[in-house]
């Protein structure tokens, strides 16, 4: 008996309602990142190893997929290594390539490496799949699309006002109601600084970054952990629970770190960013958060994280601005801030929330039943006119009943179905079934392709 197919764990089939789904928000997204300018390009699948190790950390490299060598992969390994299941070193030995683990190292890479090619600022954005070999949990996989956006060659803050326009814009373009949470680097390393504890700002930020997780008491417990002394808990502890407006939050810790020149720098860094954003206009809340790390080392400036209001689920959108983007391959000093949306996220707020549109689930506009050979044949003329004016149509393949035909468009919710009988084909018009309202009416083909528009 044949053994049952299946696809690696992590990995997951879209039926076509899915793909329908999940194109609406990939079009959504690169519709918005194309009138903010940003310019598409691609990066390969795989990258050199070389490329990938060493650029997220030692547990990122344990997640990076590699691929054989091609052709005898065995030849340069020993036996001895072999049996002396040095893993690292052996994956160095029979592994060249990697597959992509985010697109914002194969981007650092493309920039060094076409960098004369390119003019500075230069905006771009990337729709593409990523994959890591994690252990896959509900809403972790091992296989997904990142939508990336950056600017780089550009140390102006209005880059970052602009990135808060671009993801107030796709999530109202979604009907998503979204809370825009926002920080800054610089304010996190002059609050360690005021708590006396510079040298811990590591430990500090990757703590208070779980607050929303596991609450202020169990991060005061892991702050202990790492050797943080109480006085310096309890002067952090109201830093990470002001309330009030962004103006109150923004005047407590402005004096709190009143003695730190990178922490006001940071200050008025949120403040330039905040009132050009408000300014400007936006639906989406904007909250000052100043426990929001994300990936301390990596960023420099700017912090910024999305989440829906409406649905109980992690970060949809997240980004920052970052000093030093391809200095890991010999190109320093080039700025830049970039966000990712979270589609597979964005994919579950909108289904719990019941927001995609009906009409996407459907790819084709109108059924044309087949009566017979003849009839068959009208109807391809007119579904050929359909299809030069951009309307999605098919003929029904075979001359099956009535009702089989009635209940493939059902089934496929495409709403409308056209009859072309003895009476239609003497005349030249066309039967139209409205599938929702079961309204029917006859019309000319020049009527078909207006209404169908």
């Amino acid at each position: 008996m044949a053994q049952k197919p299946s696809i690696p764990k992590g990995t997951r089939d879209f039926s076509p309602e899915e793909t329908a789904r999940r194109n609406y928000i990939f079009d959504t997204i690169r519709e918005s990142f194309r009138l903010f300018g940003y310019k598409q390009i691609e990066t390969p699948a795989m990258e050199n190893l070389s490329t990938l190790m060493g650029k997220y950390g030692e547990e990122g490299d344990k997640l990076l997929f590699k691929i054989l060598n091609s052709g005898d992969f065995l030849k340069n390994v020993s036996d001895e290594e072999i049996t002396g299941r040095n893993t690292t070193k052996l994956a160095s030995a029979l592994c060249e390539k990697g597959l992509r683990y985010d697109l914002t190292v194969p981007f650092a890479r493309y920039v060094v490496q076409h960098r004369n090619d390119l003019q500075m600022p230069f905006k771009r954005f990337q729709i593409q799949p990523v994959w890591r070999a994690d252990r896959p949990q509900k809403g972790r996989y091992r296989e997904f699309y990142q939508c990336d956006a950056d600017v780089v060659g550009s140390e102006s803050l209005m880059n970052e006002v602009e990135l808060l326009e671009l993801i107030d814009f796709v999530f109202s373009r979604l009907n998503i109601n979204v809370q825009l949470k926002l920080n800054n680097r610089k304010v996190l390393s002059g609050i360690a600084e005021a708590i006396g504890e510079p040298d811990k700002i590591a430990d500090i930020t990757v703590a208070i970054d779980k607050i929303d997780k596991i609450g202020i008491d169990n991060v005061n417990e892991e702050l202990r952990s790492k050797g943080i002394p109480e006085k310096a808990i309890e002067t952090l502890r109201p830093l990470l629970t002001l309330s009030g407006s962004n103006e109150q939050k923004m005047a407590v810790v402005a004096d709190v770190l009143k003695d730190s020149e990178t922490g006001l720098k940071g200050v008025e860094e949120l403040k330039t960013v905040m009132t050009a954003f408000n300014d400007r206009g936006h639906i989406c809340e904007l909250d000052l958060d100043f426990s929001l790390a994300r990936g301390l080392n990596y960023y420099t400036g700017t912090i910024i994280e999305v989440k829906a209001k409406d649905v109980a689920i992690g970060s949809i959108t997240g980004g920052g601005r970052y000093d030093n983007l391809t200095g890991v391959f010999g190109m320093n000093g080039l700025s830049g801030v970039g966000i990712s949306f979270g589609a597979d996220r964005i994919y579950d707020v909108l289904t719990h929330l019941d927001l995609f549109p009906s009409t996407i689930s459907s790819s084709v506009k109108v059924l044309f039943i087949n009566f017979g050979d003849k009839e068959a044949e009208v109807a391809a003329k007119h579904i050929k006119t359909l299809r030069q004016a951009g309307i999605p149509a098919q003929l029904y393949p075979d001359q099956a009943k009535m009702k089989k035909q009635m209940g493939l468009a059902d089934a496929e919710k495409i709403p409308f179905v056209a009859i072309i009988g003895d009476d239609e084909m003497k005349n030249g018009t066309v039967a139209l079934k409205d599938m929702s309202s079961g309204e029917q009416r006859t019309v000319t083909p020049q009527e078909l392709v207006e209404i169908l528009k």
